[in-house]
């Protein structure tokens, strides 16, 4: 063997070690998901949130004085008053600067008999009021701010791996009691949500919005950027399509496979906005894992045929489980919205889901191009291809394996 490949094999051997490593105790996404109807007072803020199962026992178990709790735990009362209790100190509201207090006003666990573990929503009311004021720090009413910022820290201080820490989002609704309120916004980990106040024609009492408007260009902004972070931080989609830029040679060959995954993805999602579509996430994970370890296998084994019509059928076949799996629990949480805004939100969360991808394939693409040309002729270029072709999707598939075992063992235990 010469240096040059003993080095190619080395550094591909590297890749493969990182990638596995980097999958043991990891699920494909470290994320929650939520929503929050936001109701500005004079004298208050009242929230009103919408959150899973799966939130509530994830930051009890991780996050609370108890953290070997089993997450079965989650579906107790005292867990839901727990979680409330987190939640309303990690929702964060300045006006004007100045912090605004929270407390739980009121708990509702899920209704007995709702499908699902993941369709189960538990509902807590907030309220959130400026603390009394002291010699050292005057009186400011709430009807006198002029802004109102929403920030949220939950489960900023628990590590997913390390140096990778879990991310919270919320759909968010909010506006001023008795005028339009401004929907489908959402909360990320690390991203100020500011809302301006008027207080000339709103009133102090009344009991809530009424109306609701869509600034389309903020939506488009943030969802844009949701789908962007989400596929850069998630873990299966980027496994999956690396394993088929790695069986590519030509730049047509990369164009029709991605071409065929973008479209079934696309549909699905659409469908699945439309709530048209719903797999339980148990049978969707799972057959996500599936794809990896599949034409990961592919690449290994039979390298000359992961190219051409059979390609394109497993990517098209796969994409349609990706689109279920790449909004998460992002459609639950934004199922009170119209259907007009949440086509406007998941189609720029699609745009952000195809430019996170691209950020991938071109560089993979292009680097894989380079490497050949170091190689002086055809069969010289072709056998360099193969090894890294077969090397980096026996990384990809260990991976992809581990997330399989994962996902069935979580399928079968729920």
């Amino acid at each position: 063997m010469t240096y040059g490949k003993s080095r190619y094999i080395f550094a591909l051997t590297s890749l493969l070690i990182g990638v596995a490593s980097s999958a043991f105790n990891a699920r494909a996404h470290p994320l929650t998901q939520g929503s929050l109807d936001v109701v500005i007072r004079a004298d208050r803020v009242d929230v009103r949130a919408r959150v899973t199962l799966e939130e509530v026992s994830v930051t009890n178990m991780l996050a609370t004085r108890d953290p070997l709790r089993p997450p079965p735990s989650g579906a107790s009362d005292e867990a839901f008053a727990e979680h409330a209790a987190y939640l309303a100190a990690h929702l964060r509201f300045t006006a004007d600067g100045r912090p605004l207090t929270g407390r739980v006003v009121r708990v509702a666990p899920p209704e007995t008999g709702t499908a699902g573990a993941q369709g189960q929503r538990a509902i807590y009311e907030l309220e959130y009021r400026l603390p009394a004021s002291t010699d050292a720090s005057p009186s400011l009413e709430l009807s006198r701010a002029s802004k109102l910022e929403l920030t949220h820290t939950v489960l900023t201080d628990v590590e997913f791996l390390p140096g990778m820490k879990w991310e919270a989002s919320y759909v968010v609704r909010i506006g001023q009691v008795d005028r339009a309120a401004s929907e489908g916004l959402l909360l990320v980990t690390g991203k100020p949500l500011d809302f301006d106040l008027d207080w000339s024609a709103a009133t102090a009492g009344g009991g809530g919005q009424t109306t609701a408007r869509i600034d389309r260009w903020r939506m488009i902004g943030e969802y844009l950027r949701h789908g962007v972070h989400h596929i850069l931080t998630g873990y299966d989609h980027l496994l999956f399509i690396s394993a088929l830029v790695l069986a590519t040679r030509r730049l047509w060959d990369l164009l029709k496979v991605v071409t065929a995954f973008t479209i079934a993805h696309t549909i699905t999602l659409a469908l699945a906005a439309l709530n048209l579509i719903h797999l339980p996430e148990r049978v969707v994970e799972p057959m996500i894992a599936a794809s990896i370890v599949f034409v990961a296998l592919q690449n290994v084994f039979w390298p000359r045929t992961a190219r051409g019509w059979g390609r394109l059928g497993a990517a098209f076949f796969f994409g349609l489980f990706h689109g279920l799996g790449f909004a998460g629990g992002l459609l639950d949480a934004m199922r009170e919205m119209p259907v007009s805004s949440t086509l406007v939100a998941i189609a720029a969360f699609s745009v952000g889901v195809e430019l996170g991808h691209q950020m991938i394939v071109l560089p993979l693409f292009a680097g894989l191009k380079l490497a050949r040309q170091t190689r002086a002729d055809e069969a010289a270029k072709d056998r360099l291809s193969l090894l890294a072709q077969r090397l980096g999707s026996a990384a990809v598939s260990l991976a992809g394996m581990f997330y399989l075992v994962v996902a069935l063992r979580t399928s079968f235990a729920s």
